[in-house]
């Protein structure tokens, strides 16, 4: 099959899952329908337009350059990506608010009101090693507080990341992770929908691309300033046809070698995923977090 057809094949597909996520949406909160994500890929008369919404419901059309072809190999060097600023604000304070949605929750508490802004790495220990980013945190303070707070109180030890895109199942590259309640197996339809207990507003929106290496907190169905635990890394430059409403906070620096035999080993299709549009397929090798660390 052509991509194109791909294409087009995916574009039906969505538009019949649309109609009977309608009528389900009259009974049911869009919010517990699930954290997962919603991919749409349309092919309109001059050109192909990707709607794209991750972890969420609805599409908004987003032109491509061209259409992405399906690869397992990433195709830019992280340090194409421009190197955040090192000046912070002054005097920055942020608000973290409960978590009302009803979603399955790991709670540790809320972290501070008052970031630390001296924080340049955050540190991803998984079974295949270290992947290191470099913080925007100039940019994302109230971010980069809530992942140091999160790491500190040992949230995400040995939880594993629930989602891998790639341009052949959602035109888009990214591993997902931040899920405490996650399977990871292809099996589990609710991956995809836990969280840290509170929310936060975003940061930083449109300040960095979503180009292969950069990180990016991921936000529920429909949402706005609903910022919690779950992350995702951006592994190909289709990536960036990604609506910017999801706050990019760093670059991959060291370890992108790891992520990209991750990219390469392929997914796993759950049948049974509750987005209806892969919020929840697997990486199958396994990705493990065993701990991360911000300094």
């Amino acid at each position: 099959m052509s991509a194109e057809d791909r294409q087009s094949q995916l574009a039906r597909e969505h538009k019949e899952r649309q109609a009977k996520r309608a009528e389900q949406q009259k009974s049911t909160s869009k919010r517990n329908a699930v954290i997962g994500a919603v991919i749409a890929v349309v092919v309109v008369a001059g050109g192909l337009f990707a709607g794209v919404r991750l972890l969420g419901g609805d599409e908004k059309n987003v032109q491509a350059a061209a259409t992405p072809e399906p690869s397992s190999t990433p195709s830019a060097d992280p340090a194409a990506t421009p190197e955040p600023s090192s000046t912070a604000p002054a005097n920055t304070t942020c608000s973290y608010r409960k978590d009302t949605s009803g979603s399955p929750m790991k709670n540790v508490g809320r972290p501070p009101t008052k970031p630390n802004l001296k924080l340049k790495t955050m540190t991803i220990t998984t079974n295949h090693g270290d992947v290191v980013i470099d913080l925007a945190t100039a940019q994302a303070p109230c971010t980069v507080n809530s992942f140091a707070f999160l790491a500190k109180k040992h949230f995400f030890d040995n939880t594993k990341c629930h989602r891998l895109a790639t341009p052949e199942n959602s035109g888009l590259g990214l591993l997902q992770c931040g899920d405490p309640q996650a399977k990871a197996d292809g099996k589990n339809p609710t991956d995809g929908q836990g969280s840290s207990g509170y929310v936060y507003d975003s940061e930083n929106l449109g300040g960095m691309p979503y180009t292969r290496g950069t990180i990016a907190v991921a936000q529920a169905v429909d949402a706005v300033n609903q910022n919690g635990s779950q992350f995702w890394i951006s592994l190909a430059d289709e990536t960036d046809q990604v609506e910017k409403a999801y706050t990019p906070f760093g670059v991959v620096s060291q370890g992108m070698e790891i992520l990209d035999k991750i990219y390469k080993g392929g997914w796993i299709t759950n049948p049974d995923d509750i987005t209806g549009d892969g919020g929840s397929n697997a990486p199958k090798i396994p990705v493990i977090i065993k701990t991360v660390r911000l300094s």
